[in-house]
């Protein structure tokens, strides 16, 4: 299998499963078995045909000689497949995109297609440069309208297209190192010694960044639990909620487990974690991580956060609640979330999150800390926490600088402008300290 094919493959599997980029891409890379550079390179195909598929759709309308809505699927996936190398990456020539199209046609639908799918790509290549320019946000950078129009609600035009383009930046991989197993600079070394090309992050000490890596579970680096995949605002968020040795934490919504890890490895591993979620395939991932990654304090239940459990009172000094929301703010990562998203769900799940969430948690007596994290719009959510039991609230992130609280609320704007990034790089996030029940 080469790169293009496996790309086909997810790209299917995505229209067909309405399932997402990353997780289907990495069952087709391993599938395949590619090599680094081909898996790097399907990656790069995959992201990129979901990040543009308005904006191909909009260009490939002006070369192909039947409506779009009338071509079999896949075909329509082959044509996108080839229009994004033709107009996104120069280094791959044009024959070879045309032709490897017109064979996957053949294989996945018939020679007749062929013919169009290789009569469309060649004349999109000639014409690339005369193509007319979509004159509405949402079809340059992709993005449903009704999405647009969410954001327009919430910001000037010119804060709307750089989010758009935010969006559509191609993202780079965070590895956090695990300093139960290595310290940053023996992850440096491996890296090296892999010939994995990464740079230290700018202001999250012992996270590096890196692309071009394939199946990263392959690695010897990530089999021996050595680092670990994780946003940096999600890093953010235990370094934020202060969880220190000996701490008994809950988190509330906690698959994959990622924020469970970064306070275990904040406590030194000591204290106890209790990582719940509603689902138990998931739960069986969060423990089969936390052994990779050589935890031992954490303990991982099916349990739904909205209800509370008698069980659990006084039993917890940190409670982290990454709830439910739109996905919206994780877009350049999860490109899928962009055309999956139902904006009647969002609305729901923001309106749940201002007046639903953390009460539950909240009502477990003698917690002393409460750490929540929202997506994209963040900084219009209000907390409507009973008798004024939220004495302060830090935001961190330039987006929720202009957060509204109910008056029982001190907001803190973060000043350092380590914090400072453009539009939709980081999740906003909020912490509830000093609870008084």
């Amino acid at each position: 299998m080469n790169a293009r094919t496996t790309a086909l493959s997810a790209l299917i599997a995505i229209r067909r499963q309405n399932a997402w980029a990353d997780g289907a891409l990495k069952e087709y890379i391993a599938r395949d078995r590619l090599s680094r550079r081909d898996a790097a390179l399907a990656a790069r195909l995959v992201y990129g045909v979901v990040q543009n598929r308005l904006l191909l759709d909009f260009d490939l309308a002006q070369v192909v000689s039947s409506p779009l809505a009338k071509l079999q699927p896949v075909v329509l996936d082959i044509l996108r497949l080839g229009a994004y190398q033709i107009l996104f990456l120069d280094k791959i020539p044009v024959s070879a995109a045309v032709n490897e199209a017109v064979e996957q046609t053949k294989t996945y639908a018939n020679k007749r297609a062929a013919g169009l799918v290789n009569g469309s790509l060649r004349a999109l290549a000639r014409q690339k440069d005369t193509l007319a320019a979509p004159q509405d946000l949402a079809t340059k950078y992709s993005h449903p309208q009704p999405l647009v129009d969410c954001l327009r609600a919430s910001m000037d035009e010119e804060t709307l297209e750089a989010f758009l383009a935010a969006d559509n930046d191609i993202p780079k991989t965070a590895l956090q190192c695990n300093p139960l197993i290595a310290a940053p600079e023996q992850v440096a070394s491996a890296l090296d010694e892999a010939q994995i090309p990464y740079e230290p992050h700018p202001w999250l000490p012992g996270c590096f960044l890196v692309s071009g890596t394939g199946n990263l579970e392959a690695l010897p680096l990530f089999q021996s639990g050595a680092v670990y995949v994780q946003d940096p605002a999600a890093k953010l968020a235990a370094l934020a909620s202060g969880a220190a040795p000996g701490m008994r934490v809950l988190d509330c919504c906690a698959a994959p487990g990622g924020k469970s890890f970064a306070a275990a490895m904040q406590m030194e591993n000591t204290g106890s974690i209790l990582s719940c979620d509603l689902h138990p395939h998931k739960i069986a991932l969060i423990e089969k991580n936390a052994a990779r990654l050589g935890i031992s304090i954490l303990k991982a239940e099916t349990r739904s956060a909205a209800e509370f459990d008698p069980a659990l009172e006084n039993g917890f000094d940190l409670v982290i609640a990454d709830v439910p929301c739109s996905g919206l703010g994780v877009i350049r990562k999860k490109p899928s979330v962009c055309h999956c998203a139902q904006f009647a769900e969002i609305r729901f799940l923001r309106r749940r999150n201002r007046t639903g969430f953390p009460h539950a948690a909240a009502e477990h007596r003698g917690v002393q800390r409460v750490v929540r994290l929202c997506c994209m719009g963040a900084w219009r959510c209000r907390a409507d926490w009973r008798n004024g039991a939220v004495a302060q609230t830090i935001s961190i992130c330039s987006q929720a600088t202009s957060l509204t609280a109910s008056p029982s609320l001190q907001t803190i704007s973060t000043p350092s402008k380590q914090y400072q990034h453009p539009p939709n790089s980081i999740n906003p996030i909020i912490i509830f300290k000093n609870i008084q029940l």
